[in-house]
Protein backbone atom coordinates (compact mmCIF):
# COMPACT_ATOMS: atom_id res chain seq x y z
CA UNK A 1 0.00 0.00 0.00
CA UNK A 2 1.56 3.55 -0.71
CA UNK A 3 2.24 5.93 1.84
CA UNK A 4 -0.78 8.73 1.91
CA UNK A 5 0.33 11.64 0.55
CA UNK A 6 -0.31 15.13 2.54
CA UNK A 7 -1.33 17.21 -0.87
CA UNK A 8 -3.29 14.23 -2.88
CA UNK A 9 -5.42 12.90 0.21
CA UNK A 10 -6.02 16.77 1.83
CA UNK A 11 -7.34 17.84 -1.52
CA UNK A 12 -10.01 15.14 -1.69
CA UNK A 13 -14.32 16.15 -0.76
CA UNK A 14 -13.78 13.30 2.32
CA UNK A 15 -11.08 15.61 3.94
CA UNK A 16 -12.94 18.54 3.06
CA UNK A 17 -15.76 17.31 4.50
CA UNK A 18 -14.19 16.29 7.74
CA UNK A 19 -12.09 19.25 8.21
CA UNK A 20 -15.34 22.01 7.60
CA UNK A 21 -17.24 19.59 10.06
CA UNK A 22 -16.38 22.00 13.29
CA UNK A 23 -17.25 25.26 10.97
CA UNK A 24 -20.55 24.17 10.35
CA UNK A 25 -21.68 23.47 13.87
CA UNK A 26 -19.90 26.69 15.34
CA UNK A 27 -21.91 28.48 12.62
CA UNK A 28 -25.44 26.41 13.28
CA UNK A 29 -24.80 27.01 16.96
CA UNK A 30 -24.04 30.56 16.60
CA UNK A 31 -27.16 31.03 14.75
CA UNK A 32 -29.33 28.98 17.29
CA UNK A 33 -28.05 30.62 20.14
CA UNK A 34 -28.79 34.21 18.50
CA UNK A 35 -31.76 36.15 18.72
CA UNK A 36 -34.28 34.96 15.79
CA UNK A 37 -34.85 39.20 15.41
CA UNK A 38 -31.17 39.10 14.39
CA UNK A 39 -31.44 35.81 11.90
CA UNK A 40 -31.99 38.22 8.72
CA UNK A 41 -28.80 39.77 9.20
CA UNK A 42 -26.86 37.10 10.16
CA UNK A 43 -27.54 34.61 7.48
CA UNK A 44 -24.91 35.31 4.73
CA UNK A 45 -26.08 36.67 1.35
CA UNK A 46 -24.55 33.08 -0.25
CA UNK A 47 -26.91 31.27 2.64
CA UNK A 48 -29.91 33.45 1.90
CA UNK A 49 -29.90 32.75 -2.07
CA UNK A 50 -29.55 29.04 -1.94
CA UNK A 51 -31.84 28.40 0.84
CA UNK A 52 -34.20 30.93 -1.76
CA UNK A 53 -33.58 28.32 -4.53
CA UNK A 54 -34.11 25.44 -2.33
CA UNK A 55 -37.77 27.13 -1.83
CA UNK A 56 -38.32 26.79 -5.14
CA UNK A 57 -38.28 22.77 -4.64
CA UNK A 58 -40.24 22.48 -1.80
CA UNK A 59 -37.25 23.07 1.02
CA UNK A 60 -38.05 25.68 3.56
CA UNK A 61 -36.82 26.93 6.93
CA UNK A 62 -33.72 28.14 8.24
CA UNK A 63 -32.04 24.92 8.73
CA UNK A 64 -33.00 23.87 4.88
CA UNK A 65 -29.63 24.58 2.97
CA UNK A 66 -27.63 23.64 6.22
CA UNK A 67 -29.58 20.68 6.25
CA UNK A 68 -28.59 19.69 2.32
CA UNK A 69 -25.39 20.99 2.54
CA UNK A 70 -24.47 18.25 5.23
CA UNK A 71 -26.32 15.79 3.86
CA UNK A 72 -24.71 16.71 0.10
CA UNK A 73 -21.43 16.38 2.11
CA UNK A 74 -21.99 13.10 3.96
CA UNK A 75 -23.04 11.66 0.38
CA UNK A 76 -19.58 12.78 -0.89
CA UNK A 77 -17.49 11.31 2.08
CA UNK A 78 -19.26 7.43 1.74
CA UNK A 79 -18.75 7.95 -1.89
CA UNK A 80 -15.33 8.57 -1.62
CA UNK A 81 -14.71 6.70 1.56
CA UNK A 82 -14.73 3.38 -0.70
CA UNK A 83 -12.23 4.52 -3.43
CA UNK A 84 -9.72 5.65 -0.17
CA UNK A 85 -6.30 3.67 0.09
CA UNK A 86 -6.85 4.00 3.65
CA UNK A 87 -10.27 3.94 5.64
CA UNK A 88 -8.32 5.99 8.58
CA UNK A 89 -8.24 9.94 8.48
CA UNK A 90 -4.94 10.72 9.69
CA UNK A 91 -5.21 13.68 12.45
CA UNK A 92 -1.77 15.03 11.54
CA UNK A 93 -3.34 15.60 8.23
CA UNK A 94 -5.98 17.95 9.54
CA UNK A 95 -4.06 19.58 11.60
CA UNK A 96 -1.96 20.76 8.81
CA UNK A 97 -4.66 21.77 6.67
CA UNK A 98 -5.39 24.50 9.51
CA UNK A 99 -1.88 25.62 9.64
CA UNK A 100 -1.80 25.95 6.16
CA UNK A 101 -4.87 27.61 6.55
CA UNK A 102 -3.61 30.45 8.35
CA UNK A 103 -0.78 30.53 5.95
CA UNK A 104 -3.14 31.58 2.73
CA UNK A 105 -5.00 33.90 4.93
CA UNK A 106 -2.40 35.49 5.84
CA UNK A 107 -1.59 35.47 2.62
CA UNK A 108 -4.89 37.44 1.19
CA UNK A 109 -4.31 39.88 4.33
CA UNK A 110 -1.07 40.90 2.93
CA UNK A 111 -2.62 41.28 -0.88
CA UNK A 112 -5.66 42.92 0.25
CA UNK A 113 -3.50 44.83 3.08
CA UNK A 114 -4.36 48.23 1.23
CA UNK A 115 -7.82 47.73 2.10
CA UNK A 116 -8.10 44.90 4.51
CA UNK A 117 -11.60 45.48 5.51
CA UNK A 118 -13.97 45.23 2.18
CA UNK A 119 -14.13 41.56 2.62
CA UNK A 120 -16.43 41.62 5.48
CA UNK A 121 -18.50 44.64 5.39
CA UNK A 122 -20.30 44.32 9.23
CA UNK A 123 -23.75 44.95 9.52
CA UNK A 124 -23.45 44.50 12.93
CA UNK A 125 -21.27 45.72 15.82
CA UNK A 126 -22.03 43.45 18.17
CA UNK A 127 -19.12 40.35 18.99
CA UNK A 128 -20.94 36.97 18.60
CA UNK A 129 -22.91 38.15 15.68
CA UNK A 130 -19.44 39.15 13.53
CA UNK A 131 -18.08 35.93 14.73
CA UNK A 132 -20.68 33.98 13.54
CA UNK A 133 -21.40 35.51 10.16
CA UNK A 134 -17.17 35.46 9.56
CA UNK A 135 -17.70 31.71 10.14
CA UNK A 136 -20.84 31.27 7.99
CA UNK A 137 -19.05 32.71 5.17
CA UNK A 138 -16.48 30.97 4.74
CA UNK A 139 -18.46 27.70 4.26
CA UNK A 140 -21.31 28.84 2.36
CA UNK A 141 -19.79 31.50 0.36
CA UNK A 142 -16.75 29.12 -0.61
CA UNK A 143 -19.72 26.68 -1.11
CA UNK A 144 -21.15 28.78 -3.80
CA UNK A 145 -19.13 30.91 -5.50
CA UNK A 146 -16.20 28.05 -5.51
CA UNK A 147 -17.85 24.50 -5.45
CA UNK A 148 -20.13 25.28 -7.07
CA UNK A 149 -20.08 28.15 -9.77
CA UNK A 150 -16.41 27.05 -10.51
CA UNK A 151 -17.25 23.70 -10.97
CA UNK A 152 -20.10 24.32 -13.18
CA UNK A 153 -18.13 26.95 -15.38
CA UNK A 154 -15.53 24.74 -15.77
CA UNK A 155 -17.79 22.34 -17.75
CA UNK A 156 -19.77 25.02 -19.67
CA UNK A 157 -16.74 26.77 -20.73
CA UNK A 158 -15.01 23.14 -21.78
CA UNK A 159 -18.70 22.10 -23.51
CA UNK A 160 -19.07 25.23 -25.18
CA UNK A 161 -15.30 26.31 -26.08
CA UNK A 162 -13.11 22.79 -25.89
CA UNK A 163 -10.86 24.70 -23.76
CA UNK A 164 -8.34 22.42 -21.88
CA UNK A 165 -8.20 22.09 -18.28
CA UNK A 166 -5.99 24.99 -17.38
CA UNK A 167 -7.94 27.21 -19.71
CA UNK A 168 -11.51 26.06 -18.04
CA UNK A 169 -10.31 26.68 -14.34
CA UNK A 170 -8.93 30.22 -15.59
CA UNK A 171 -11.77 31.34 -16.71
CA UNK A 172 -14.04 29.92 -14.52
CA UNK A 173 -12.10 31.41 -11.70
CA UNK A 174 -12.75 34.62 -12.87
CA UNK A 175 -16.35 34.35 -13.64
CA UNK A 176 -17.14 33.27 -10.07
CA UNK A 177 -14.89 36.10 -8.73
CA UNK A 178 -17.17 38.36 -10.87
CA UNK A 179 -20.04 37.35 -9.23
CA UNK A 180 -18.94 36.93 -6.24
CA UNK A 181 -17.84 40.20 -6.17
CA UNK A 182 -20.80 41.67 -7.54
CA UNK A 183 -23.60 39.57 -5.22
CA UNK A 184 -21.96 42.00 -2.17
CA UNK A 185 -24.23 44.34 -3.99
CA UNK A 186 -27.70 42.42 -4.84
CA UNK A 187 -30.74 42.57 -1.79
CA UNK A 188 -31.66 44.40 0.90
CA UNK A 189 -28.49 43.99 2.88
CA UNK A 190 -26.51 44.65 -0.08
CA UNK A 191 -23.80 47.43 -0.32
CA UNK A 192 -23.97 50.52 -2.82
CA UNK A 193 -22.29 50.16 -6.18
CA UNK A 194 -18.66 51.06 -5.99
CA UNK A 195 -16.18 49.95 -9.07
CA UNK A 196 -13.31 49.87 -6.07
CA UNK A 197 -15.43 47.62 -4.04
CA UNK A 198 -16.40 45.54 -7.18
CA UNK A 199 -12.45 45.19 -8.09
CA UNK A 200 -10.87 44.76 -4.55
CA UNK A 201 -13.25 41.91 -3.97
CA UNK A 202 -12.95 40.08 -7.57
CA UNK A 203 -9.67 40.65 -6.68
CA UNK A 204 -9.82 38.27 -3.44
CA UNK A 205 -12.39 35.92 -5.21
CA UNK A 206 -9.66 35.09 -7.35
CA UNK A 207 -7.29 34.59 -5.06
CA UNK A 208 -9.57 32.00 -3.17
CA UNK A 209 -11.02 30.80 -6.19
CA UNK A 210 -6.73 29.72 -7.25
CA UNK A 211 -6.84 28.26 -3.46
CA UNK A 212 -9.76 26.17 -3.76
CA UNK A 213 -8.44 25.03 -7.62
CA UNK A 214 -5.18 23.89 -6.16
CA UNK A 215 -6.35 22.83 -2.19
CA UNK A 216 -9.82 21.95 -2.18
CA UNK A 217 -12.87 23.58 -0.64
CA UNK A 218 -11.69 22.87 3.27
CA UNK A 219 -8.72 24.99 2.96
CA UNK A 220 -10.82 27.67 1.19
CA UNK A 221 -13.25 27.88 3.54
CA UNK A 222 -11.15 27.79 6.60
CA UNK A 223 -8.82 30.51 5.10
CA UNK A 224 -11.66 33.00 4.19
CA UNK A 225 -13.54 32.21 7.44
CA UNK A 226 -9.81 33.16 9.25
CA UNK A 227 -8.81 35.86 7.36
CA UNK A 228 -12.64 37.41 8.25
CA UNK A 229 -11.60 36.72 11.83
CA UNK A 230 -8.62 38.71 10.93
CA UNK A 231 -10.28 41.52 9.73
CA UNK A 232 -12.49 41.36 13.21
CA UNK A 233 -9.67 41.34 14.87
CA UNK A 234 -8.66 44.95 12.98
CA UNK A 235 -12.28 46.20 13.93
CA UNK A 236 -11.88 45.35 17.58
CA UNK A 237 -8.82 46.58 18.58
CA UNK A 238 -9.19 49.49 16.91
CA UNK A 239 -12.27 50.87 17.76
Amino acid sequence: MNKPNYWTETHTPLYSFIFTLPLFLIYEIGVFAIAASDLPLLRNGADVLMRQILEVFGIFGVYGFSGTFLIGFMIAFLRQKKSLQTSSIKGEFLITMFFESIGWAIVLTIIMIWSPTFLMAGKDSRLLQQIVLAVGAGIYEEFVFRVVLITGFAAVLGFIFQWGEVAQKSGAVILAAMLFSGFHFVGVYGEMPSMDLFLIRMIAGIVLGIIYVIRGFGVAAYTHTIYDLFVLVKFTTSS
